[in-house]
């Protein structure tokens, strides 16, 4: 399956991969180390943590680990968020290049602007931002809880960063007036109206879900806008049997892995993201042999963030 892409991705023999992840789990052992993925990591990747996620379960979950070392196979922001709920730990980054492109759409002076443009407005960031957004925020937010979030504030507007389409879905969910920064997930608006219309007419009857990062035109055609984490659930309690996803590659492993019986189909070949594809357990392994990759976040900065992040997990 993973041939058919573009970043050079090939299935590798059983034996290769058995042999690297027997260093993995040395490593793991002598570093006292836990492991963690997302799920829009490679299968092997995947398959190798102690823990694999979206970005509210891995928040969650590495907030509360009691560890020396963590190792996060994602994207920068993710880690340094786990950097910030656990500053105890240390928190490697398994690919020093993986980073978030919609992270990066927002500067500190950016946020600075649309807070003095909307001096009433509650400032909700979505967990994919930097440290320093979320030290700006009055809380942040992921797919799966960003409308409960929003609910939480008691302001009547409510400027959300940085992902458009995720605040777009967002106002349609709420009564409160919605600011919407027009940043977005480089991969999720690839995805077309049309992609998804033509793959219904392939696979007719076939369940359609899709992510809230996606295009409105997108979200209004799809059967359930869930996040990553809801799609898993999803697909195990529905009787439907054949599914259509709208969402990063990746994930196709767990639906597979946690409904054998069913079957999925990507909607679009370009549902791949470069970034959370240079992790490879190659680059496991070297971050964990030298230690790589560390992440920092200055503490008056993540004392603030942690904050926001502290409020977005209390709203569950």
């Amino acid at each position: 399956m993973l041939g058919d892409y573009s970043l050079g991705i090939v299935e590798r023999p059983e034996a290769e991969l058995a042999k690297l992840r027997e260093e993995i789990f040395a490593l793991k052992k002598q570093l006292s180390a836990v492991i963690v993925a997302h799920n829009y990591q490679l299968p092997e990747v995947q398959d190798i943590a102690d823990f694999v996620g979206d970005s509210f379960e891995l928040a969650r979950r590495t907030a509360e680990l009691k560890t020396d070392i963590i190792v996060f196979c994602g994207v920068d922001f993710m880690a340094e968020t786990a950097k910030i709920l656990n500053p105890g730990a240390t928190v490697l980054l398994s690919a020093a290049t993986a980073c978030c492109p919609m992270a990066a759409m927002i500067s500190e002076a950016d946020l600075a602007e649309w807070k003095e443009k909307y001096p009433k407005a509650g400032v909700v960031s979505y967990v994919n931002t930097t440290a320093a957004i979320k030290a700006g925020s009055d809380i942040c937010c992921t797919s799966a809880n960003s409308v409960r979030v929003v609910e939480s504030l008691p302001n009547d507007e409510i400027l959300f960063v940085p992902d458009k389409n995720l605040g777009h879905y967002v106002s349609t969910k709420t009564k409160r007036k919605i600011i919407i920064y027009p940043g977005y997930c480089v991969t999720h608006e690839r995805l077309t109206a049309e992609e998804v219309k033509e793959a219904r007419l392939q696979h007719p009857g076939a369940k359609v879900i899709v992510h809230p990062e996606c295009r409105p035109e997108v979200v209004d055609i799809a059967d359930v806008v869930l996040s990553t984490s809801q799609m898993i659930r999803y697909a195990k309690e529905s009787p439907d049997t054949t599914f259509l996803i709208g969402t990063e590659m990746g994930l196709l492993h767990r639906l597979y892995l946690e409904n054998p019986t069913k079957k999925f189909y990507l909607i679009a070949p370009s549902l791949i993201c470069p970034n959370m594809k240079r992790t490879r357990l190659e680059t496991v392994i070297e971050t964990m042999k030298y230690r790589k990759n560390s992440i920092t976040v200055p503490e008056d900065i993540r004392i603030k963030a942690k904050r926001a992040l502290d409020r977005m997990l209390a709203v569950g």
